[in-house]
């Protein structure tokens, strides 16, 4: 039986290598003509997925997001889940790394967890004044910098869940003012990574409101409600902020609800996003799944 399941394996390998094939002969002409090229993944939440600077090192992306800070409130608690990568000035090494290699690094925050929260002005103050001296360009006593002086470029907002109380549009606007680097033409990296639905919940919305996001990942993958209508609800997010670039998010593993596969990428996906003029890319979740599956190497072409 392990024999069998090994070839039904190797075969269903087989076509998805023989598919890809096919839609790369098919030439450019089926795509569209909005293409930008650009490819952003989830790195940390996989001991197996290899190293950062590896990621970085690949070509396939051009910007990776860590993932994710999985603690934060008004209790003053936080805490990094990079899912047993360890967690010290090696990762810093490996940030200054791919930013010469001209991959921005951003850190998520938020996650699938039950522990964050920001129910007050002031917490969403006291979150931007941990996350400016442990991952930016701050140096406060008593915070810890993780990453030692390695500086990320960027902060991704990944909420599973909150209430209406939250203030991530006070978080947004605080990170919005400050430059990576402290000097002009390098401004902090301020993106958003949903799920499908339109509209976000009001805490979401709320800081998309600002204005003020660069860019935008909404996940088509792991939402029953998103196999009908993403299309729809990819047009209401694009329409809603024409000044955030949007990402469409796919995930890299067949087992999960929504996966698509690479000729409906290039058929489908890649078509209908890139009617939007504020199209930016694709976002792949996330590097461990996309390491296994060789996926973004097959879609990458059409982003």
């Amino acid at each position: 039986m392990a024999a069998l399941g090994g070839r039904r394996r190797a075969s269903a390998a087989a076509l998805l290598a023989v598919a890809t094939l096919l839609v790369c002969l098919a030439g450019p002409a089926m795509a569209a003509g909005n293409k930008t090229g650009q490819v952003t993944v989830f790195w940390g939440r996989n001991k197996d997925e290899g190293t950062l600077r590896e990621a970085c090192d690949t070509g396939l992306y051009t910007m990776v997001i860590m993932s994710f800070l999985d603690v934060y409130g008004p209790n003053g608690k936080y805490h990094l889940d990079l899912s047993g990568h360890p967690i010290a000035a090696i990762i810093g090494d490996d940030i200054k790394h791919c930013q010469f290699v001209g991959v921005p690094v951003s850190l998520s925050i938020g996650g699938f967890g039950s522990g964050y929260s920001l129910p007050s002005r002031q917490a969403a103050l006291d979150l931007f004044d941990y996350l400016w001296n442990a991952f930016f360009g701050g140096s406060k006593p008593g915070v810890h910098r993780p990453f030692g002086d390695a500086w990320l470029d960027g902060v991704d907002l990944f909420l599973e869940h909150g209430t209406a109380a939250d203030r991530y549009d006070v978080l947004a606007l605080e990170l919005a003012k400050h430059n990576i680097r402290g000097g002009p033409g390098k401004p902090l990296h301020l993106t958003a990574t949903p799920r499908c639905g339109f509209p976000p919940a009001g805490y979401l919305k709320r800081a998309l409101d600002t204005g003020i996001f660069e860019r935008v990942h909404v996940r088509i993958y792991d939402d029953a409600d998103c196999e009908a209508y993403w299309h729809l609800n990819w047009d209401k997010w694009t329409a809603a902020y024409p000044a955030t670039r949007f990402y469409v998010g796919m995930t890299a593993s067949e087992m999960t609800h929504g996966w698509v596969h690479p000729k409906n990428v290039y058929y489908d996906v890649a078509p209908s996003v890139q009617k939007a003029d504020n199209y930016g890319g694709f976002m792949i979740w996330d590097r461990y799944y996309d390491k296994l599956s060789n996926y973004t190497s097959m879609v990458k072409y059409y982003a």
